[in-house]
């Protein structure tokens, strides 16, 4: 069973954070059921060392998901 009420707080953190860091800058910003996972895409294409602070800030576990059209790519693995 999903607990959407703790995907939707996580989700909430990932925004506040990225917001305060990045800006607002957020492309795309969903839950996928098929990989478990919230995955989050910017509008902007980040340098290594920004991809490891942004990482770095949230309490739940960030990978790089690669390089989207968009921008940068993240999962968060729930």
């Amino acid at each position: 069973m999903t607990d959407f009420e703790s995907i939707w707080r996580i989700q909430d953190e990932i925004r506040t954070i990225v917001n305060a860091v990045l800006g607002e800058c957020i492309f795309y910003l969903a839950y996928s059921p098929d990989r478990k996972a919230i995955e989050l895409e910017l509008s902007v294409h980040l340098e290594e060392d920004t991809i490891s602070d942004l990482c770095s800030q949230f309490s739940i576990s960030a990978d790089y998901d690669g390089e989207g059209t968009n921008g940068t790519k993240f999962v968060f693995f729930l």
